[in-house]
């Protein structure tokens, strides 16, 4: 990854909200989706149709220790491939609720976790402590919590912390700047923050309002975060998004915070 200082994560994305990053020698991956293109269709909920590969496959990742899932009930945050991927994986960390369902498959290796609610995990490079992994607030629509949860369900973000190491955050499908500056409270400046967009609606969803940050909200989450190092994720690859990466690069111009964009992701084609 090009243009990194020592305190920045390197994060290999996979298009959706599938991306890969080494910390403290653990490699994590976020919401695994790796199906083709098609329709994904529930009961009462709108389809979700995916209208691009992967740009990798499960084979790609190489070895994975933990997979940061902000959600287990949606397929674009987790498909067919990527819930069969979780049974290869020792550590699969999602909201409380997640937890539970996918604790009836995974047993132990399933953990929910509530806001602020932490767990930490042996480190494989050496260094002194353990790496930290906090689950952080994150609301899948707009208005109060429990109103947004009754529609969209449970969503988790999570901040990894260590001695020594950079901050990492992992936004998840959130939607609310609120959150975002809850979360700068207790752990600002990020040094590589990983942030949903795309500016998702559904007509019959909220009134068509936004369910995650559209590309100003995620350049004005940057400011609120003092992040040092943004890899934006899951603006691509489904139709309900409405914004993609060329409304992410003009938000983020606008707000003169170019230069916080991950390079790679700059110059993807």
């Amino acid at each position: 990854m090009s243009q990194l200082n020592a305190s920045q994560v390197p994060v290999r994305t996979f298009g959706g909200p599938t991306a890969l990053f080494e910390y403290g020698g653990l490699r994590f991956v976020t919401d695994p989706t790796f199906d083709g293109p098609g329709d994904y269709s529930r009961p009462g909920r709108p389809t979700l149709t995916k209208t691009a590969p992967s740009t990798g496959t499960p084979a790609d990742l190489g070895r994975v220790d933990v997979v940061l899932l902000s959600h287990d009930e949606h397929a674009d945050n987790l498909d067919t491939s990527g819930r069969a991927l979780l049974a290869d994986i020792p550590l699969t960390l999602t909201t409380p609720g997640g937890g539970e369902r996918l604790g009836e498959t995974l047993g132990e290796r399933a953990k929910g976790l509530a806001d602020w609610q932490s767990v930490e995990l042996e480190r494989r490079d050496g260094g002194p402590g353990a790496i930290t992994v906090t689950g952080v607030p994150a609301i899948h629509g707009p208005g109060p919590r429990e109103e947004v949860e009754a529609s969209t369900g449970q969503v988790v973000g999570f901040v990894l912390t260590g001695e020594g190491l950079p901050t990492v955050y992992a936004s998840g499908d959130n939607a609310s700047l609120d959150a975002v500056r809850e979360i700068a409270e207790r752990f600002a400046p990020v040094d590589t923050a990983l942030l949903f967009a795309g500016a998702p609606r559904f007509p019959m969803v909220f009134d068509g309002n936004l369910i995650v940050l559209d590309s100003a909200q995620a350049a004005e989450a940057t400011q609120i975060l003092g992040a040092r190092h943004v890899v934006p994720v899951h603006h691509d690859s489904w139709a309900h998004f409405t914004e993609g990466r060329d409304e992410l690069k003009a938000a983020f111009a606008a707000a003169d915070l170019t230069d916080r964009l991950d390079q790679d992701w700059v110059q993807h084609a």
